[in-house]
């Protein structure tokens, strides 16, 4: 019986996490909000806002980075080929398909630290931000975060069917 590398697991596990947390934020957080802010009789969004979400945030942005870096080290060596599409001397199919699911991932890592957490913050008030600024943030934050979810899917795919052969 083969074992997998600690990195490769410890890649799984974080992936897991933070694309668990992505689609728990897109598909249960995002439309519950929009529920309790509609309803004039229920107890509000606040107890989301100020007490699940800061701590689902903080779960998401570094498992996002451990994922990344557990990619990366699971890689190894081959780091560079996969990032450069398998177009180097010695790439193979197997660098371009891995490669195209690390540059997915270090797309939707660059959403997360750039994009969906710096708005989140003033979403929550976190940081101090005006109406506008709020506004503007729950936009960048919900196309990034939507963006991500998308890209979750061609990304599983090409990291699945490096090892395992394409699906098509």
């Amino acid at each position: 019986m083969e074992f997998l590398p600690l990195d490769r697991w410890i890649h799984f596990l974080s992936g897991i996490t933070w694309i668990g947390l992505l689609y728990y934020f897109n598909f249960i957080q995002v439309p519950a909000m929009a529920t309790a802010l509609a309803d004039k009789d229920g107890p509000g969004p606040a107890a989301i806002g100020k007490y699940i979400a800061p701590r689902a945030l903080l779960w998401f942005r570094w498992a996002a980075v451990v994922t990344w870096l557990s990619g990366a080290a699971y890689l190894g060596g081959d780091l560079w080929k996969a990032l450069a599409l398998g177009m180097t001397d010695g790439g193979t199919v197997y660098h371009t398909t891995i490669g195209m699911g690390a540059w997915l991932g270090t797309i939707m890592l660059f959403n997360v630290w750039v994009l969906i957490w710096p708005n989140q913050k003033k979403i929550l008030g976190m940081v101090e931000a005006t109406a506008d600024e709020i506004a503007r943030a729950k936009r960048v934050a919900l196309l990034a975060s939507r963006t991500n979810t998308l890209l979750s899917i061609p990304l599983l795919m090409f990291m699945g069917s490096a090892s395992h052969g394409l699906p098509f």
